[in-house]
């Protein structure tokens, strides 16, 4: 009886239904989270619970050295002068403490991803973190107390976005005074240029404090430069691994059901076409196609900009989610891409939220 239930015939007629190609994506069984956590949960609650900085001490004890970020290299004293680190409220400035990423808009403003400071409170609602709990360091590239530490006086998350989803992943904080250390704020582009940013191709630089290679953390601000990458390409290796990851589940219960072959055929249409796509219009997808450049656990609401022919540079993209390794130690060394909220949909909000708060 245990042999029908395993029945390799059934197993091929799933896989031949679910039309999976081999070896996409990584070579770990894929796990779609957030930046930092292991999981979809808070980047706050996982720095402030002392999580990360048990797993960092786990991970410095077995690769005490010769780490770098995910195909990235440590950025020059003063490049990405917009980008500010966000510190737990009341706790010295280091890689444990540091919890996510952002960039100076405005003398006054921030923008980041919305899972960095919206979390579930105790009754599994989504509330806002308040000012008191974390502060911005702003103007340096090092973890080490250098920059300007400044309080936090507003947070504005998206109003359409979920604990439960990455989709609508952006919000704006508000600082109690405009910082004294050297900084410059960066450019966001408007919807008709952001269809132009978004094309495949366009190179990109993401920049952050995030895990580098075996869960390391970093003191040191690193970047990667990537490219613009096709979403429907991304969704596709993106389902393609949520249905490696289900098919065996599935041809399993068919069997133990006697559904018959034309029947499993149809209903396994069925599951691919009511799952929605990972990555929504309100993302976009960038990495390498050979994989092996990314952004990693820390470096979630941090800036993917795109580097333009004058020299400046624009931010396209906020670090919101991609692949988690399996052995749960950060991201996978070559994995080809990850998710970023798309800046350019959300302009009209941030116009809205900083004219309402001058």
């Amino acid at each position: 009886m245990t042999s029908r239930y395993r029945s390799a015939g059934a197993l091929a007629l799933v896989l031949a239904a679910a039309g999976l190609t081999a070896g996409i994506a990584t070579a770990e069984a894929p796990d779609f989270t957030d930046k930092d956590s292991g999981a979809n949960a808070s980047p706050y609650s996982f720095a402030a619970s002392g999580a990360k900085a048990e797993r960092s001490e786990k991970a410095s004890a077995a690769e005490p050295s010769g780490a770098k970020v995910v195909g990235g290299q440590p950025a020059a004293n003063g490049a990405w002068p917009w980008q500010v680190a966000f510190i737990l409220g009341g706790q010295p400035i280091s890689t444990d403490s540091q919890f996510c990423g952002g960039s100076m808009v405005m003398d006054r403003w921030v923008l980041t991803a919305a899972h960095c400071v919206h979390m579930a409170d105790e009754a599994g609602n989504g509330a806002d973190l308040a000012p008191g709990d974390f502060d911005i360091l702003v103007g340096t590239n090092l973890l080490d107390g250098s920059g300007d530490r400044v309080p936090v006086e507003a947070v504005f998350t998206y109003p359409s976005y979920s604990v439960n989803d990455f989709d609508y992943d952006i919000a704006l904080v508000k600082l109690a005074r405009a910082p004294t250390s050297a900084y410059r704020t960066v450019e966001v582009p408007d919807a008709t240029y952001g269809d132009i940013l978004r094309e495949p191709g366009i190179t990109t630089v993401v920049t952050g404090w995030g895990l580098q290679a075996g869960a390391v953390p970093s003191s040191q601000l690193m970047q990667a430069q990537i490219q613009m990458l096709d979403r429907d390409m991304c969704n596709q290796v993106l389902m393609d691994g949520r249905a490696e990851e289900a098919v065996e589940g599935f041809a399993f219960a068919v069997n133990m059901m006697n559904v018959p072959e034309e029947k499993a055929y149809a209903l396994w249409d069925e599951i691919m076409a009511a799952a929605p796509m990972p990555m929504s219009e309100n993302m976009i997808c960038s990495g390498t196609y050979e994989g092996g450049k990314s952004s990693c656990n820390g470096d979630s609401g941090g800036p993917l900009v795109v580097p333009l022919d004058n020299g400046k540079y624009i931010q396209a993209g906020i670090v919101s989610w991609g692949l988690s390794d399996s052995s749960g130690r950060g991201c996978p060394e070559m994995a080809q891409f990850s998710a970023y909220t798309d800046v350019s949909r959300f302009v009209p909000w941030l116009n809205e939220v900083i004219s309402g708060d001058p």
